[in-house]
């Protein structure tokens, strides 16, 4: 069997230029690239394609020629609300299957929004929010007397870019402040949200349908990073304060929770996950609010996997947690995505670890 490994790779000048500092956030490092291709490796034959822009018209005439059985597909593309959805498009238009959701579950899930619309459609519990387009509208929210504090974010990004230690503001001139950088900055609507103080958890899920798996819960903690930080995972606290050569206490996995509220927020996960139509795997991000109860941020269908342990990945956390190390992790996804086909016999998987 043929695999195709699809990324984007992070350029050498991430952080430096023009750009800003979370500009390739999402994308892979080299050392990323290489462990996904080696663990499929274990098992198939592997081809490696970059899907940069500058690499389209190569990458077309590669997958036509290499007729592979699956793409893993791990592309976060650039720019357009769209790029998460794109590649697989273009997939689906070649006849090729890939791993992980869908074209419409991948430009749904990164629209904030409209996630959120979704979610509350089918009762599960989300934060209050408000879409502003442009900073003119904030006059439209501010006389619904939303509950400051609030947080802002951009509406099309992930891996915690355009969400700062200042994106939780106490006050309008803060909040206008907000806004205006999220429109100019990254030239999209601002997700203007209710602050929930409670509490905050990601939640990594393998497989479909019935046989969807929730994965040992990771909490996310605050206590090792500045005493004044404002209790999120910002970018300064994803990027900045927690590197593997100076590694902080972010993570506990699995998270000390009673019965009542673990079963609650596998639940809701299993809920949201189903309610987006996720295939595969995905990672879904929870908070509790003042009273306790737990509400979905929002959900991430191709999920950070980094695979050094000091680097503080939560899908790979999780599944070392479960008793899966990284390749076995990564040929978990291609195994669920394998049986979706109707291309592998469940006999065949390696659904359980031993």
């Amino acid at each position: 069997m043929k695999i195709v490994l699809l990324y984007n790779q992070k350029p050498t000048c991430n952080g430096e230029g023009p750009q800003a500092p979370d500009t390739y956030a999402e994308w892979d490092t080299p050392q990323t690239i290489q462990a996904v291709a080696e663990a499929l490796g274990q098992r198939y034959e592997v081809v490696a394609l970059d899907c940069s822009l500058a690499e389209l018209p190569r990458l077309v005439s590669r997958l036509i020629l290499e007729q592979p059985d699956i793409c893993f597909n791990m592309v976060e593309g650039m720019g357009a609300p769209s790029r998460e959805a794109q590649v697989p498009a273009l997939l689906e238009m070649l006849g090729l299957r890939y791993t992980a959701s869908d074209v419409l579950t991948l430009a749904t899930t990164l629209d904030k929004a409209r996630t959120k619309e979704i979610l509350a459609a089918h009762l599960v519990p989300t934060a209050d929010s408000w879409l502003v387009r442009t900073p003119s509208e904030l006059p439209t929210l501010l006389a619904q007397n939303p509950p400051f504090p609030l947080i802002v974010k951009p509406i099309h990004e992930g891996s915690s870019k355009g969400i700062f230690e200042r994106s939780v503001v106490g006050s309008e001139a803060d909040l206008l402040r907000q806004v205006c950088e999220v429109t100019d900055s990254y030239g999209q609507p601002a997700l203007v949200e209710a602050f929930l103080p409670g509490r905050e958890f990601t939640v990594a899920l393998l497989g479909n349908g019935a046989a969807v798996e929730v994965l040992p819960i990771v909490e996310i903690l605050f206590d090792h990073l500045p005493k004044d930080c404002k209790h999120i995972y910002s970018y300064e606290a994803k990027w900045l304060w927690d590197v593997p050569s100076q590694p902080v206490e972010v993570f506990h996995c699995p998270a000390k929770l009673d019965p009542a509220l673990q079963s609650e927020i596998e639940t809701l996960c299993r809920r949201a996950y189903h309610a987006l139509r996720c295939r595969d795997w995905a990672r879904i991000d929870l908070r509790l609010d003042a009273a306790g109860r737990a509400h979905v941020l929002e959900i991430n269908p191709l999920p950070g996997i980094l695979p050094d342990p000091a680097e503080h990945s939560c899908f790979p956390l999780a599944a070392r947690t479960a008793g899966l190390d990284y390749a076995q992790l990564i040929n978990r996804v291609l195994d669920v995505a394998l049986l979706r086909y109707g291309l592998l016999p469940v006999a065949e998987t390696t659904m359980k670890p031993d």
